[in-house]
């Protein structure tokens, strides 16, 4: 079965459940995605990935290239 197929199905599932289901699924895959993307985060900073990013950070903000929050 394709990945697209999968997704077909999902989809239709997911149009057939009642507003609750929905919404519990909702809440669900919220936590779940926020979950997936903290996972991907912590590797990328393990393999040095956001390094750059942390080097450069300091000295755009004493060029006074940063915006207040």
């Amino acid at each position: 079965e394709t990945a697209v197929r999968t997704v077909e199905k999902l989809e239709q599932q997911v149009q057939s459940i009642s507003p609750e289901e929905l919404a519990q699924f909702r809440a669900w895959f919220q936590d779940f995605d926020w979950a997936v993307w903290d996972a991907q985060l912590a590797a990328d900073v393990r393999a040095g990935e956001l390094d750059a990013l942390a080097d450069k950070a300091p000295h755009d903000h004493a060029g006074r290239k940063t915006t207040p929050l």
